[in-house]
């Protein structure tokens, strides 16, 4: 299963971010990670079923988990 991180804009309250957590496990998803900095959680789901987390207007982004490096 793919991994995606999302992050909620700064003024979305807890309330959408346990929906947001909610929606993931609603879709067989399972969330890998919770962010203490910012607002926002990894998750692993099935490929194709982040269109309706990606929707909701409190989310800022959604993005694939991959690996950064420097140069």
């Amino acid at each position: 299963m793919p991994s995606y991180i999302v992050t909620l804009k700064p003024e979305a309250t807890d309330s959408q971010l346990d929906d947001a957590k909610q929606k993931v496990k609603d879709q067989g998803g399972k969330i890998t990670h919770e962010y203490s900095l910012i607002k926002g959680f990894a998750f692993e789901v099935e490929e194709g079923t982040v269109t309706t987390l990606a929707a909701q207007p409190y989310v800022e982004g959604l993005e694939l988990d991959q690996e950064v490096t420097t140069q």
